[in-house]
C-alpha cells in the first residue's frame, strides 16, 4: 500500500470519528457504484449525508475542496442516486466535504459543500 493511500485511508478514519463525535451516525463507508465512490454516507435526525473525504499536507497550494471538482462532484452525486434508489429514506440528501490537514490532523469541515441539483437531472 504507498504512502498516500495509507494517509487517505487515516483521514477517512479521523473524518468518520468527527462526524461521530458531532452526532451523526455511521451508515457506510466506502460506497461503491458503476459511477463512483462516496466515501462516508451517514444520517443525522433531519439528513442524510454524502462524504468526500479529502486529506492534504499543510502548505498546499489550494484547498481540497477545489479537489472536488464538477467531474468529482457529478461522480458524488450519480453514486448517492444509486445508493438512495437502494436504500430509499425520508431524509434530505445532503453533500459535505472534510479536508484532513496533516501533519496537524487539522478538520476544516465544508457542510452543505454543493447542491445535488446543481446538475438538474439527478433530482
Amino acid at each position: 500500500m504507498n504512502i498516500s493511500k495509507k494517509i487517505g485511508d487515516f483521514g477517512e478514519k479521523l473524518a468518520l470519528n468527527y462526524l461521530i463525535k458531532n452526532g451523526f451516525k455511521h451508515i457506510f463507508s466506502n460506497y461503491h457504484s458503476r459511477c463512483g465512490e462516496i466515501d462516508i454516507i451517514c444520517e443525522n435526525e433531519k439528513y442524510i449525508v454524502f462524504v468526500e473525504v479529502k486529506s492534504r499536507q499543510k502548505g498546499t497550494n489550494y484547498p481540497a475542496i477545489e479537489a472536488v471538482d464538477r467531474s468529482k462532484r457529478i461522480k458524488i452525486i450519480k453514486t448517492s442516486f444509486d445508493y438512495l434508489l437502494k436504500n430509499p429514506t425520508e431524509k434530505q440528501p445532503r453533500f459535505d466535504v472534510i479536508e484532513i490537514e496533516f501533519p496537524s490532523q487539522k478538520i476544516i469541515y465544508y457542510e452543505n459543500a454543493f447542491l445535488g441539483d446543481e446538475y438538474g437531472e439527478f433530482f
